[in-house]
C-alpha cells in the first residue's frame, strides 16, 4: 500500500516544528467591556469587536484572545449553545490565520445566525477579520 501523503512522512521534523497558534478565551467581564471600546464590524449574523490591548496588560502582547456573547434574545439554551459551538468552530479555524496579534476579539450573536449557512458565516468572519485588521 502506498502512502497518499508522502510529503508528511518525509518531512516529520518540519511537521513537529510548526507551532499551532491557539487563541486564548476571554473570561473576565472587564476584558469584554474594554473590547466594547474598540472597532466593530456589524453583520446580519454577528457583530465582531476587536480591541488592541494596552502595552501594560498582563497578557503577552502577541497573544490572540477571543470571547463569545449570546444573549437570551437568541432563543432557549439549546439554540444559544449551538450558536456558541458554531462560533467557536469558526474562530478556531480563522483566528490563527486572520486574527490580530495583541488584540481581543469578541463575537456577539444575532438572531440571523441561527439559520445562516456555516460556509457563509465563515466567509463573513474572514471578511470581518480582514476589515478590522486594516482599522486597528
Amino acid at each position: 500500500m502506498t502512502n497518499p501523503h508522502p510529503q508528511l512522512i518525509n518531512d516529520e521534523e518540519t511537521v513537529r516544528d510548526i507551532e499551532v497558534i491557539r487563541p486564548e478565551v476571554i473570561k473576565r467581564r472587564p476584558d469584554f467591556l474594554a473590547a466594547n471600546r474598540g472597532k466593530r464590524f456589524v453583520n446580519s449574523s454577528f457583530i465582531l469587536l476587536a480591541h488592541k490591548r494596552r502595552e501594560e496588560h498582563p497578557i503577552a502582547p502577541d497573544t490572540i484572545r477571543y470571547g463569545i456573547t449570546v444573549t437570551k434574545k437568541i432563543g432557549n439554551a439549546v439554540a444559544r449553545n449551538r450558536m456558541k459551538r458554531r462560533f467557536r468552530a469558526l474562530l478556531a479555524d480563522l483566528l490563527p490565520k486572520y486574527g490580530i496579534e495583541g488584540a481581543d476579539h469578541i463575537m456577539i450573536g444575532r438572531k440571523e445566525a441561527k439559520e445562516r449557512d456555516f460556509s457563509a458565516m465563515k466567509a463573513d468572519l474572514e471578511k470581518a477579520l480582514k476589515h478590522l485588521a486594516k482599522k486597528l
